[in-house]
């Protein structure tokens, strides 16, 4: 690691120790030539998964999509933030997890539509009208069949 103040190229690790709750590693490092202390930190670096949407165009993956859709999905329903956050942190682990550093947006709304599923089937049935477009009402009411046969199985 290369001193911050004398540009010498050789330092040694004093101190290491976990930071940003586990998500980094906080070293102390001196300067072999001028003996000056500096912090360094060392991180994973996470290589950017593209979202290939349904017109072919690819986009870097952002939660913060996911989270609109699903805040919007769950609007005046007993959803609670915490709850949406952590719907949006599994989704993420999980296309993060894929072998692949490209996924669909199709994937994606699959994985959305089973976490709301799980949690709130009324924000369920919103978010699969607009992601599924409904055309008319008959294929509204084939989507809630399916969901209350679902049910009926559990």
């Amino acid at each position: 690691m290369k001193c911050p103040f004398c540009d010498y190229a050789d330092s040694k690790v004093i101190d290491s120790r976990p930071g940003d709750g586990g998500s980094s590693i906080r070293r102390r490092r001196e300067c072999m030539k001028c003996g000056k202390r500096f912090t360094t930190y060392e991180k994973v670096e996470n290589l950017p998964v593209m979202v290939i949407k349904k017109d072919e165009t690819r986009e870097p993956f952002d939660r913060g999509k996911i989270l609109s859709g699903i805040v919007k999905a769950c609007e005046k329903r007993p959803v609670h933030a915490q709850t949406m956050d952590e719907m949006v942190d599994k989704i993420e682990a999980e296309v993060r997890s894929l072998d692949d550093r490209e996924v669909t947006s199709v994937q994606i709304g699959e994985m959305v539509m089973r976490e709301l599923k799980n949690t709130d089937e009324v924000a369920y049935v919103r978010f699969a009208s607009v992601y599924r477009q409904f055309k008319d009402i008959n294929t509204f009411l084939a989507e809630l069949e399916k969901l209350l046969a679902d049910k009926e199985k559990k």
